[in-house]
This record gives structure tokens, sequence and C-alpha cells, in this order.
């Protein structure tokens, strides 16, 4: 004999089966490939199969439109119980961002100047100018007369359209202070290591520090050790040491590069050497201009890393190696 069920209720030891919506189709059909806003990551959805824009923090997700991997979000499906079909794309806990000695917080939007919005992403800021009207004439202006000022023919729809067209994007995320400098909110990726061990190498960083604001690669050279056939015998490590981290030559002399030469001689400061299998590399440095001329083709001027220190650790790496900074964990 089994209890007697009242309308409306479910028998008990029964579960109720809940049927998700399929959403990813195979083989893949894509439309063209869209134009994201800025700030807005461009990736393959869920299904593996088309180029979508991301969802943003507080919008809904499910398998097949993904949250923001860049900006630490996740598709949360908690208040879809017991289907888990559709989400909110929401923050992962992570550290916030301090700058200018304020603290926001993980996935906080903020504006630190007329110009600029920042994201804190983990620890790490990413700014992106706002939106600035088009100081030139567009398709949506037109002149009435000599004396009359410039009218817009535009509608509201048209002017949003040029606006997002208006806008540069900058996407340098960086966990150091950002700077100020007329009106430009200057951002930097670290310097690249030298690309040669002895000799006059290139280094090069990305950055917006320059007169139009805009992300540009910045080349400089670089000169860490000179190529000596016994480097022991040139430099003295002191009694009781096992590492001279910096060393300089007798004389100053000219530097040469693609078969050019300094108008001046200089006396640097290199990057020593170890007896054991430490490597010295350099720790501070300036920025430095130097001037060459060429043997009947003119003269041309190069940034150049002035090494001021160096020091000697255990982590050795080929120069360009992009993948020297990995551990096995």
């Amino acid at each position: 004999h089994s209890p007697s069920v009242k309308p409306g209720e479910k028998p008990s030891g029964t579960r109720e089966v809940h049927q998700r919506k399929e959403v990813c189709h195979w083989p893949c059909s894509c439309p063209s490939v869209p134009t994201c806003t800025p700030g807005v990551s461009l990736v393959k959805d869920g299904c593996s199969c088309c180029k979508v824009c991301a969802k943003q923090a507080g919008e809904t997700c499910n398998e097949a439109d993904i949250c923001d991997p860049h900006k630490g979000l996740y598709c949360d499906y908690s208040e879809d119980e017991p289907r888990y079909e559709t989400g909110v794309c929401a923050y992962l806990v992570a550290v916030g961002c301090e700058l200018n000695g304020v603290y926001y917080r993980n996935g906080q939007t903020f504006q630190p100047h007329p110009l600029y919005k920042c994201l804190c992403v983990s620890g790490a800021i990413g700014c992106t100018p706002v939106f600035t009207p088009r100081s030139a004439a567009s398709r949506c202006t037109r002149v009435t007369g000599r004396k009359k000022p410039r009218q817009s023919i535009c509608g509201p729809g048209q002017h949003k359209k040029l606006q997002s067209t208006n806008y540069r994007l900058m996407s340098a995320y960086r966990s150091l202070p950002l700077v100020l400098k007329k009106n430009c909110l200057v951002q930097a990726t670290p310097w690249t290591p030298c690309s040669r061990t002895c000799g006059i190498g290139i280094s090069s960083r990305v950055t917006n520090e320059n007169r139009k604001c805009e992300m540009t690669k910045e080349k400089r050279l670089c000169f860490i050790q000179p190529c000596l056939t016994n480097v022991l015998k040139t430099i003295k490590i002191p009694k009781g040491k096992t590492c001279q981290p910096t060393f300089q030559l007798p004389t100053a002399e000219k530097l040469f590069f693609s078969g050019c030469s300094t108008t001046q001689s200089y006396k640097l400061t290199f990057c020593g050497v170890c007896l054991d299998k430490r490597c010295c590399i350099p720790n501070k440095s300036k920025m430095i201009t130097v001037h060459f001329e060429c043997p009947s083709e003119g003269f041309f001027q190069w940034k150049m890393m002035w090494i001021t220190s160096c020091v000697c650790q255990r982590i050795c790496s080929a120069p360009g190696d992009i993948f020297s900074e990995l551990k096995i964990l």
C-alpha cells in the first residue's frame, strides 16, 4: 500500500529531469566575423565554431555565448538551478589594483582622467580612450554658407557609428603605476632581453609615449658585454668572491653598428661574469642618444641603453627565448 498523493504534488522518491537546450549545432555555419566594440574581445564561441564578441560582466551567457576570458570572467549558472542552462557573466575572485593611491576591486571600471576609462583585471590595469568626436569634417557635415557655422545632418544612429570608428584602443595591460603626460596615459611593455649576449644588439618594447599617444614598437641599442676571447683575463674578480657584477674597459672607445661608427668615444659599463653557473644581467639603466657617421652615407642616431648596475643570478636564458620565464610546476 503506497501513501496517498495530494493533487499537484509529485510522488516521493522521484526527481524531475530537465532537458538543456542544445545551443551548439554541427557542422558549423558561421555568419561574417563581427566587429566588436573597443575593449571587447573577439573570441571563438563555446562550440569551437565561429568568432563572436565575448559577453561582458552582467550579460547573459550559455554554452555557446562565452564570457570574456581576457577579463577574468566566467559564466555563473547558480541562479538557473536545477537546469543550469543560462548564466550571467561574473568576475573570478582575484586581487584588486592600486593607481595613484586609490584601490580598485577586481573587475571594477573607473575613470582616472576625463580622456580614459580603465579596468582592473587581477592586479593589472588596462585603459582605453573615451569616445571623442571627430575634429575634421565628416560625411554627416555640410556647410550652408561662408559665414555660417557647420551644421550636422547626422541622425543619432549615424553619430554613434562615427564615434565608435573614431575610438583608439590602448590594449596594453600592466601592473606598474600609470603616468599622465600631456593628456596621454602612458603605457608600456617591459623591454625585451638584448638580442645579443656580446656586442651591440637590439631590444624593443610597445609604448604609447609619443606625440599621437598611439601604441607603437620602439627599439633601442643594447651592449651587455664586449665580445672578448677570454673575459676572465679582462675582469678581476675580488678575492673571496665568485662574481664581479660590472666592469669597464681601460679606455673609451667608439661603437660600431651596421658598418658605421659613433661620432664620439664612450666608456661603457658592462655586465660581468661569475666563476659559478650564475650570469650577470642589467639591473638599472638609463637611455642615451648616440650619433653614428657612415662613410660617404651621412649620419643617423639611435637610442641606447646605458647600464648603471647589473645583478648576478642563477636564471640564465638565451636572448630572444620567449619561453625562458616558463617553469615546470
